[in-house]
């Protein structure tokens, strides 16, 4: 009698989840998460199409109309010049977002490299490098911003060219003082997270196999802790936000004429005395829901993406 054959064929066995998938399904599966990041995409809609939706509203000045309430005709009232608080709000929102983005985008990716060295490294990089962030954060974040627009405040860069940047009165100079202010935190977290991946097994591992250190800190170390400026970056949104909204209202951030939360604050604050109260209100109204949404969905993200602060 032929003996029984096992002809099962073996499965493969399935594969995990990345980093990456594993957060999108947590996040996607997250109601509130998803909620705040619908809220931070209607206003990243707001900030792009209100430009071209009112590009004449610095002109359309309307002095039968000044500071009415709000009605059918303008929803939020009017301003001083009679402008509608509703346009002037959305246009704020192109400001605030604007710098909240370009910030970011100059103070992550230089506090990730900053830090992924000084980590990576140590010796004197890591001291010098220590040595100027714990400098910076030895300053007041506001001071720090105060004195980096009043020293460039009559600098002008690529003048007479479509990439002409004025720093003192410009958008720019307020995107570039907190970019070049706001890296500290990332470089910190960053620092410390790359002393501990430089002991891995596969970045020992390749140092074995003769890799340079620039291409193991590339292409091993900076995407493995990749998480944490993707973290950072969303919880910097919200103080770039709050920083130009500071500036604007100390007469220190975007130009004049420029729509702004913090400049409609700092116009409409002697307004309460009389009870004018809806310039006031749109722009802290505005302020509130997207700096709320930026602070929950920053939350989520960091314990979406932080492999420590699972639960399940």
């Amino acid at each position: 009698m032929a003996a029984n054959v096992d002809t099962t064929v073996a499965r493969p066995a399935k594969a995990g989840r990345s980093l990456w998938a594993d957060a999108r399904r947590r996040l996607v599966r997250d109601k509130p998460a998803m909620v705040c990041l619908v809220i931070i995409l209607v206003y990243a809609a707001v900030a792009i199409a209100s430009p071209h939706l009112f590009p004449n509203w610095a002109d359309s000045y309307d002095y039968d109309d000044i500071n009415r309430a709000p009605s059918a005709a303008h929803p939020l009232g009017t301003d001083e010049f009679g402008r509608s608080v509703l346009q002037k709000t959305l246009l704020g929102a192109t400001t605030s977002m604007t710098v909240g983005l370009m910030a970011n985008v100059i103070a992550v990716p230089l506090g990730m490299v900053l830090g992924a060295i000084a980590g990576y490294y140590g010796g004197w990089l890591d001291d010098a490098i220590v040595w100027l962030y714990t400098t910076l954060a030895s300053i007041p974040g506001i001071i720090r911003l105060i004195a980096i627009k009043f020293a460039f405040q009559d600098t002008v860069l690529f003048a007479r060219t479509p990439f002409e940047m004025d720093l003192g009165r410009g958008m720019s100079g307020v995107y570039l003082a907190l970019g070049v202010m706001s890296w500290v935190g990332t470089c910190r977290l960053v620092r410390a997270e790359t002393m501990k991946t430089r002991e891995l097994d596969y970045v020992l591992a390749a140092r074995a196999v003769g890799t340079r250190g620039i291409v193991i800190l590339f292409r091993h170390v900076i995407p493995n802790v990749l998480h944490i400026g993707i973290i950072q970056f969303s919880l910097g949104f919200v103080g770039a936000i709050t920083a130009e909204v500071i500036l604007s209202y100390l007469g220190l951030g975007v130009g004049a004429g420029v729509p702004s939360w913090g400049s409609m604050i700092d116009a409409a604050r002697m307004d309460l005395v009389v009870g004018r109260w809806w310039e006031i209100a749109s722009a802290v109204g505005a302020i509130f829901f997207i700096v709320l949404a930026m602070n929950l969905f920053g939350d989520r993200l960091r314990d979406a993406l932080d492999p420590r602060l699972r639960t399940a």
